[in-house]
Formats: structure tokens, C-alpha cells, sequence
């Protein structure tokens, strides 16, 4: 209980927002996990509770995950934007293809934002209108689903830390928010990041231990091609063995960890 309290601290604080943080907005293709390959316009949102400094880039100083301009407020939090509508910054995308693209949520960690009426107001607008909509999470956060029903109709790619990110089991492991999620929802994943020499064959198989029917996605560690070309045939091995999926980082192959992209 301790462990998901302060979990979801950090949600809590954000609730009283009439706006949300906005990151950046862009159209690509997803370049990691179930749908990989898949055209997308992602919306990242700012804030997290986790720092992962394991995971070791580095910016102005500053070490975490690659996404450490969504996840550290007080160095990059000026350059958030305060939004009060995503519909017309989504629509702003849409309006020159024929086709539905996916709609990708990712942070930093979203769903610190779950109950944001502004959050609410665009996943309602686009279910409706037929959208496969994702939320990239640490799944440490736990859903109500009861009050917030429109979350049974989202994926969520579940990206476990594992020890790796450098924060310890307590902070990054909620069993309770990951079973709400698999409960509740029919399409979402695991997806793991490892590395050559941490493969973590005994971690993952405690977390996913209750959750079997729940398909489980490995990519090689890397913020460029150089260091994912490090990690990936023995991530690749790894999956073979026990029966996992193997994915690449598409995005980072392509294009290292360029913004936008």
C-alpha cells in the first residue's frame, strides 16, 4: 500500500490542473512494441514519477530515460506548454490524411493525467469516432476504471521498469495497477527495455507471473542505432528462448533520439 501511495502522489498533485502539459505533438510511425510500424500522431505529456537514471543519457546535465525533457519538470517545465483542448492539436494532424492513424499518449507518464477532464474530453471525442488510441505507461498508476470507463476502450503498453532504471521493486512494480489495467482492458502489453548484460530473466518472469495472458514485448536498450545495435541479438536470443516477442526501436534505428520523431 505504501509502495502505490507513493506511486500516485504525483497524480494527485496534477488533478487540480485545468490544463495539461504538453511536451510535444507529432505525426510518425509507432517504433516499438505491438504496433510497430504503424502511422501515429503522439501526444506528449509532461511529468513522471519515476527518474530511471539507470537507463544513463544525459542531458544539459541531467541523467534519466530518453525522454528526460518530458520528465523533468523543474529543468524543461518553461518549455511545456499549458493546453486546455487536444482535439483541435490532434485534428491539426488528421486534416490532410484519408486514412485513421493511431493516437499515441506517451510522457514521461500519462496517466498522472488520467482523470484530467481535458485528457477525458479528447479520448471521448476520438473512441467514438473509431480511433485505436495507446497509452504508453510505467503502469504504476492505478486506473478507476469503475468511474473512468472510456480507459476499457484504450491499449496500454505497459513498460515495467525493470532494475535496470535504477529505482528500486517498491516504486516500479504495482501489482494492483497493472492488474486493474488487464483486467479492464483486451489489447494492452508488456514491453521491457534490456540490455546485453541484463536480461532479467527472473524479474520478468515475477512480474508477468500472474498475468500470463498478457502478450510480452522485448527491445534492445539504446537512445542511438550505435548503442541499440550493442543490446540487440542478445535481446533477440533472450526472446527466442523463453517464448517472447522481439521488437526493435524503430524510431531510434531511424533516427537516434531526434525530437519530433
Amino acid at each position: 500500500m505504501r509502495a502505490t501511495m507513493r506511486a500516485l502522489q504525483g497524480h494527485f498533485m496534477k488533478q487540480e490542473d485545468k490544463t495539461l502539459p504538453l511536451v510535444e505533438h507529432f505525426y510518425s510511425f509507432q517504433g516499438e512494441g505491438k504496433f510497430v510500424g504503424t502511422p501515429s500522431i503522439f501526444i506528449r505529456l509532461g511529468g513522471c514519477n519515476l527518474g530511471c537514471k539507470g537507463f544513463n543519457v544525459h542531458i544539459d546535465g541531467i541523467t534519466g530515460c530518453d525522454s528526460l525533457k518530458a520528465v523533468h519538470e523543474e529543468r524543461f517545465g518553461s518549455s511545456w506548454k499549458k493546453i486546455d483542448d487536444l482535439v483541435p492539436i490532434i485534428n491539426s494532424h488528421l486534416k490532410n490524411l484519408d486514412f485513421k492513424p493511431d493516437i499515441v499518449i506517451t510522457g514521461g507518464e500519462p496517466l498522472l493525467h488520467y482523470q484530467n477532464p481535458i485528457l477525458l474530453k479528447m479520448l471521448d471525442y476520438f473512441v467514438k469516432r473509431g480511433f485505436r488510441i495507446t497509452f504508453e505507461t510505467n503502469a504504476t498508476i492505478k486506473i478507476d476504471f469503475e468511474n473512468y470507463t472510456i480507459y476499457k476502450n484504450v491499449v496500454f503498453a505497459m513498460s515495467v521498469k525493470l532494475k535496470n532504471s535504477g529505482e528500486p521493486k517498491s516504486k516500479r512494480v504495482i501489482h494492483e495497477a497493472i492488474k486493474a489495467i488487464t483486467e479492464n482492458t483486451k489489447l494492452s502489453f508488456f514491453k521491457f527495455v534490456l540490455s546485453k548484460d541484463d536480461l532479467f530473466t527472473k524479474e520478468i518472469g515475477e512480474i508477468i507471473s500472474c498475468f500470463k495472458d498478457t502478450p510480452i514485448y522485448c527491445m534492445p536498450m539504446g537512445s542511438t542505432s550505435y548503442e541499440l545495435s550493442q543490446n540487440d541479438k542478445a535481446v533477440a536470443e533472450f526472446c527466442i528462448a523463453n517464448g517472447y516477442n522481439f521488437v526493435d526501436r524503430m524510431h531510434i534505428r531511424l533516427w537516434s533520439n531526434e525530437e519530433g520523431r
